[in-house]
């Protein structure tokens, strides 16, 4: 639409104060914590690959891996012999019971991860899996599976044959990111990307009950980006999740890829640059910048564009291997808050390997809207010592934590305004490889952090999928 408008003076720095500027935290409220209650093992020979620096059972920007509906936890995966797998367990149990789907994945390609959805509307599960730019496979169960766990058996002929569409509706031959949203009217909408890094756009499509509609794309690869060192015309948005929050509002934050390499300071580093922010208040079909300005219409000629005025709430530029769908979380007010991670700049100004870089010295930070609607950004005091994503989650007193790589855990108060990271959980004794797969439903449904990690392995030697789970602050 128009000229690129960075809100750096909305910004509070690198660290801010502690201002009670969270507007709900009362001083008889707890800070945060974690008691782990137990753990189980979801498969002891697992799938095991490394491509893209992950694993395809474990990659932080898998929605959904891991969720909770109606008092029933399900999980999905790939098994050693490449099966595709749903395992569920009555909350709390410690032994899932699984079946097979009917889908062997295709390559070892970490992007072809399962995705979960629920259709409230008909208690149906949605699985979207085995897609990297090209076609996807798609599984739904029978209607009321998840309505009446106790009721329906948990075999393989409660789902439907795979599909290659979504009942019939193509979407896309260059498919990517599934991603599961449920509705607070119960309908599902997936959203996916279309094309390719650096390339490409984002999409919706909305399932009713009965059948799937493509609502179109939203996000635009053209325009002009320009930093110190050169320009490009082509890019992807690369969300950090999409979330309805309690009043029905969709929160999307993200970064931009450029296409073109010139814009970054070295060859080795990645072309992500600025954390950007957008909402709708009608189901995902009209797109505004933190302003309220329409910015984007789904399926319209006007797409959100890098050149679009107020997207960016924190500017950053491509010379710091700003990572990408990182994590997002909305707070109990309806308040959007992410997870980014990169190099700062007192480690210099210009990262020339943008792994060995980010696992030496890169940081996260806790970025987030206060009851004032100005942006804040705060550094948590833990080193990476990896390449990979950071989850975020907010407990019901809204205190904040952060599940690092290797399943390390910290936490921040919403009475100190988030400045008191710390360590909670050092990950010891889990072997866990990197990224953790957060189950997002879980934690309001019974106050439980709950994630999924793989093991450690070398090469293609199958190794321990399990779930983890702790009890947060009652």
């Amino acid at each position: 639409m128009h000229r690129r408008t960075l809100l750096a003076a909305a910004l509070a720095g690198a660290v801010v104060t502690p201002a009670f500027a969270s507007g709900t935290a009362r001083a008889a409220d707890p800070g945060p914590s974690i008691t782990r209650t137990g753990t189980t093992t979801l498969d002891s020979q697992a799938l095991f690959f490394v491509s893209y620096d992950g694993l395809v059972n474990n990659n932080a920007f898998q929605k959904n891996g891991l969720l909770t509906y109606k008092g029933h936890q399900y999980a999905v995966w790939y098994t050693a012999d490449r099966n595709a797998v749903v395992g569920r367990r009555v909350l709390g149990a410690g032994t899932w019971s699984t079946v097979k789907v009917g889908h062997t994945l295709r390559y070892n390609d970490s992007h072809n991860v399962i995705s979960m959805g629920v259709s409230k509307t008909d208690g149906r599960l949605h699985l979207n899996m085995d897609s990297h730019s090209d076609g996807f496979t798609y599984v739904k169960s029978v209607a009321g599976l998840l309505d009446n766990p106790g009721g329906l058996s948990w075999t393989a002929s409660r789902f439907g044959a795979p599909q290659s569409t979504l009942d019939g509706l193509a979407l896309t031959s260059q498919f990517t990111y599934p991603q599961f949203i449920s509705t607070p009217e119960g309908r599902l909408q997936l959203s996916y990307r279309v094309a390719v890094s650096g390339n490409g756009r984002n999409a919706l499509a909305e399932y009713d009950g009965t059948k799937w509609t493509n609502l179109g794309e939203w996000s635009s690869s053209t325009g002009t980006y320009t930093s110190e060192h050169g320009s490009s015309t082509a890019r992807n948005m690369y969300l950090h999740g999409i979330d309805y929050d309690r009043n029905g509002r969709l929160h999307s934050f993200f970064t931009w890829r450029e296409q073109n390499g010139a814009v970054m300071c070295n060859g080795g580093g990645i072309t992500n640059h600025d954390t950007g922010y957008v909402y709708s208040d009608d189901r995902g079909r009209t797109w505004r910048n933190n302003a309220g300005t329409v910015v984007g219409v789904t399926g319209g000629s006007d797409k959100v564009s890098v050149n679009d005025a107020g997207l960016v709430v924190d500017p950053l530029n491509p010379d710091h291997s700003l990572m990408n769908q990182e994590s997002q979380f909305t707070d109990s007010a309806g308040r959007p808050h992410a997870i980014i991670s990169y190099v700062p700049g007192r480690f210099g100004q210009c990262t020339t390997n943008y792994v060995t870089d980010r696992t030496r010295n890169g940081r996260a930070f806790h970025v987030r809207r206060n009851a004032s609607g100005a942006w804040q950004k705060t550094e948590i005091p833990v080193p990476l010592n990896s390449s990979q994503r950071t989850k975020l989650i907010l407990d019901k007193y809204d205190n904040a934590y952060a599940i690092f790589p290797f399943g390390r855990v910290a936490g921040a108060s919403a009475a100190s305004g988030y400045t008191d990271w710390k360590i909670l959980f050092d990950g010891s004794g889990l072997n866990a490889f990197g990224e953790v797969v957060i189950d997002e439903t879980r934690v309001a449904q019974d106050g439980v952090l709950s994630f999924m990690y793989q093991e450690k392995s070398s090469g293609t030697t199958p190794s321990a999928l399990h779930v983890i789970d702790f009890r947060l602050p009652v």
